[in-house]
């Protein structure tokens, strides 16, 4: 690769190096200027144009060059400041998106755990405010199951143990799953033993306030935060645990649509896709 064809900037004292065309993305804008030496502000020194601006805000600028999305970390607050670095580089679609700060601001999401524990039952409702969130959810978690004739102690025999066979779990909508554990008696005298496993846990675990407690550590790690606990029923002690979490808009994408004719140097027009999940 020649050494016309990559540049290098030193924007605010923070060097970048890409390719000339990724700056010439948007023949308008004045980084493309810049290259064709039609724009005096950016002063080349020892090889690299001197930019003084943030730096730090560059790195978006330049994603969006390279990617043509726009995508922001959970914690951005600096929607105004990157607004004003696109008008200078006279990015004025990115400039517009930006404007819009309700397309790209983080969105709460919430999620509700219902425990019910009988005797040697245990009961889980998951309820999503994200559907896919859930989705991926329930492929973590897996239910078996395990049947055994029930112990007589009359005859010291012990039961015939079964291996353990994987359940489906109920999924009443697209927003929430219903699992159980613990152990009851069929008709027959049957035991049955219903496990629980969440992914990455190996574990199968049969005891209620153990599963509970994996569940909850699974949902901590994945950026959820308990906010409340209540009980929901009095009388059949139902535990209700809110979980939210802020979740960043998906990438919102640009198509570039040339004219029918862009000979005389005419801007590209350009339409907002936002991605969706």
């Amino acid at each position: 690769m020649s050494s016309q064809e990559v540049a290098t900037l030193n924007v605010g004292g923070l060097k970048f190096t890409t390719r000339a065309s990724t700056l010439q993305k948007f023949p308008e804008s004045r980084l493309a200027r810049m290259l064709n030496g039609n724009d005096h502000e950016f002063r080349l020194v020892n090889g690299q144009f001197f930019v003084d601006r943030d730096g730090t805000l560059f790195n978006y600028i330049l994603d969006f060059l390279r990617t043509l999305q726009v995508s922001l970390p959970t914690d951005f607050s600096d929607y105004q400041r990157l607004q004003r670095e696109a008008d200078f580089y006279e990015l004025h679609s990115l400039a517009e998106l930006l404007n819009q700060e309700n397309l790209l601001k983080p969105r709460p999401e919430i999620l509700e755990v219902r425990f019910l524990l009988q005797e040697t039952q245990a009961f889980f409702r998951v309820f999503g405010s994200c559907s896919n969130t859930i989705e991926v959810l329930a492929g973590w978690v897996t239910m078996f199951t395990e049947q055994s004739l029930r112990w007589k102690w009359s005859n010291d025999t012990f039961p015939s143990l079964k291996q353990l066979t994987p359940l489906p779990l109920e999924r009443p909508s697209h927003h929430d799953l219903v699992f159980q554990c613990g152990t009851d008696y069929s008709a027959g005298d049957q035991l049955v033993a219903r496990y629980v496993s969440i992914k990455p846990d190996p574990r199968k675990l049969i005891n209620g306030t153990n599963v509970l407690g994996l569940l909850v550590d699974t949902l901590l790690k994945e950026g959820f935060h308990l906010v409340s606990t209540r009980t929901v029923s009095t009388e059949e002690k139902v535990e209700c645990y809110s979980f939210e979490r802020l979740k960043r808009p998906e990438a919102l994408v640009f198509h570039a649509k040339e004219s029918q004719e862009n000979t005389g140097g005419a801007p590209r027009k350009l339409t907002t896709v936002q991605k969706r999940k």
